[in-house]
């Protein structure tokens, strides 16, 4: 891509949007994985891909040489998106484009992607060599990649990930952690009229448990703990003898993390006929803002200004990424790289489009600059 304007990069977002890639759908994901392969072999990148496991897509590695050896950067990308085929289609409105996963995370994917197709076609090379990892199953935690991601992130100086930023263009400088833990209670099953007493019920004791864990949200901690799903009983007429539900937490620190385990396995038997079972669910580990991941956000906030941008600021994120486990593994991470847009999960997700081309400027731009000893930048 040897002009960078907004209806080229436009036209380049459309294209992974309009392939459409739930996470359960491995075949859809790989589609998308088919088409980031052409678009890294057209500028020269070495191909790695791993097939599907779990019933997930492919986990696609994409290395592209840099003007100076030794280890390099990490590009970190996911394909899968939250909305099944069909949810609604890509379209352009005014100053936005709207479409699936086109905020979360495909239009960052394009940019990252057009930034080094850019330097491709004006001669150019990256400083340091890029691998770019794209990922099938980050929607639901990343199961099937996890130990691929922390094993190429050990590999590189530094990681770059390219998910949207939050707050009209802030940079992600650190990310709190997400626990989750899968909760069990088994009761007696009775007839819910003439032998009601005979029944223990596992719903009851599960209404405990889920105040007592909900109590221990901390909004001024930015500690929250969420029973999003719930399920029990069988039948309206018959005490429920199971009941299933999955506790979600944003845990900033291991002290949160360590404060919940605790909880969960001290839950108190309201009942003493009534069995709880607990296990650990997929988590992401916190990451905080280090010296070098400072250095990272200096350098990159100084390229965005030369490319247009007001100062990018910098946040703590409350959602995950896979950014959460190279920055825990202690490899410089810098996050939130990708477009600026919002409505992430819902029919309404947006790009603005003025982000496109300055962006996709600043990508291009880190890629070329950064080098040996990406700390001290």
């Amino acid at each position: 891509m040897h002009e960078l304007t907004t209806d080229a990069l436009l036209d380049a977002v459309r294209a992974w949007v309009e392939i459409e890639s739930p996470t359960n759908d491995a075949a859809g994901v790989n589609r998308v994985a088919d088409h980031a392969e052409a678009l890294l072999r057209g500028i020269g990148a070495t191909i790695e891909r791993t097939p599907g496991r779990d019933g997930f897509g492919d986990i696609l590695v994409g290395r592209v040489p840099g003007d100076e050896p030794g280890p390099g950067v990490l590009l970190l990308g996911h394909m899968d998106t939250v909305h099944q085929r069909g949810a609604f289609g890509f379209r352009r409105e005014g100053d936005r484009a709207y479409g699936p996963g086109i905020y979360d995370m495909k239009g960052g994917n394009a940019m990252a992607l057009a930034a080094l197709a850019h330097l491709h076609a004006t001669g150019r090379r990256p400083r340091l060599p890029v691998s770019v990892m794209l990922i099938p199953d980050e929607e639901v935690g990343s199961p099937s990649s996890r130990a691929a991601i922390e094993a190429e992130a050990l590999r590189h100086r530094a990681a770059l990930v390219v998910e949207p930023s939050g707050e009209g263009g802030k940079f992600t400088i650190a990310r709190h952690g997400i626990a989750r833990w899968h909760i069990r209670t088994i009761g007696r099953p009775a007839h819910a009229g003439a032998y009601h007493a005979e029944g223990r019920s596992a719903v009851r004791e599960m209404a405990h448990h889920i105040l007592a864990l909900e109590a221990l949200t901390d909004h001024p901690r930015n500690f929250y703990v969420n029973i999003g799903i719930v399920h029990g009983g069988t039948h309206e007429n018959m005490v429920p003898a199971e009941c299933r539900a999955i506790c979600y937490a944003l845990a900033p620190t291991a002290v949160e993390e360590a404060e919940l385990r605790a909880a969960i396995h001290a839950l108190p038997r309201h009942d003493p006929d009534v069995r709880t079972e607990v296990t650990p669910g997929l988590g992401r580990p916190p990451f905080v803002k280090t010296p070098a991941i400072q250095a990272l956000y200096d350098h990159a906030a100084a390229l965005a200004a030369e490319c247009g941008l007001p100062s990018a600021g910098e946040r703590v994120a409350g959602g995950g990424s896979d950014g959460n486990f190279t920055g825990a593994l202690g490899v410089p991470t810098l996050d939130g790289l990708g477009v600026i847009g919002g409505g992430p999960h819902t029919r309404e997700e947006f790009i603005e489009l003025r982000c496109l081309v300055p962006r996709t400027r600043m990508l291009a731009r880190l890629f070329a600059t950064l080098g040996p000893g990406v700390g001290e930048l």
